[in-house]
């Protein structure tokens, strides 16, 4: 028999009440069903299988939830003030010039205006200049192909974020 060494982060979470636990999830993701299907799957007994179950749940999303998951997260360039988890996913817009915060703006407007959302990317280690030139590539996508790319990198975020939990010590 084998025993499965659970990080303290985890067993934390797994011990929150269901209501603390759906609140901690929401910081993660703004979808009230993706909330829900990881709170109800607890206990989790390692990373990979709380990584999997929202890796699932990510997956069957419906539009409206991936709407709502969007409407979470704050446009690039301009992380949500008071939101350390903002400020350090988008840290490769901090150093950026003046032009290319600009250009940022810009582009994400229109973005905004094509797709009805936010430009949704996994931020985390990407600089200015790398968000810029994939928001430029993406906003030629068709609206359906759009879909698909915002769900893979909404997917990579909470990942980013359940990892950031589950190793949170005390």
């Amino acid at each position: 028999m084998t025993s499965t060494f659970t990080p303290p982060g985890l067993a934390r979470f797994n011990d929150l009440e269901e209501r603390a636990a759906a609140a901690v999830l929401h910081e993660a993701c703004a979808s009230t069903a993706w909330v829900r299907r990881l709170t109800a799957a607890r206990p989790y007994a390692t990373p990979d299988e709380l990584y999997a179950e929202s890796d699932a749940a990510t997956a069957e999303l419906t539009a409206t939830d991936l709407d709502e998951a969007m409407a979470g997260h704050p446009p690039i360039g301009r992380p949500r003030p008071g939101d350390p988890a903002s400020a350090r996913e988008q840290r490769g817009m901090a150093g950026a010039s003046d032009r290319l915060k600009a250009e940022m703006l810009e582009l994400n407007l229109a973005y905004q205006e094509k797709f009805g959302h936010v430009f949704l990317i996994c931020a985390t280690g990407r600089t200015g200049e790398q968000m810029r030139d994939a928001v430029k590539e993406r906003i030629g996508n068709t609206p359906e192909r759009e879909r698909e790319i915002v769900r893979t990198e909404l997917g990579k975020i909470n990942r980013i974020r359940l990892a950031r939990l589950v190793e949170e010590d005390a």
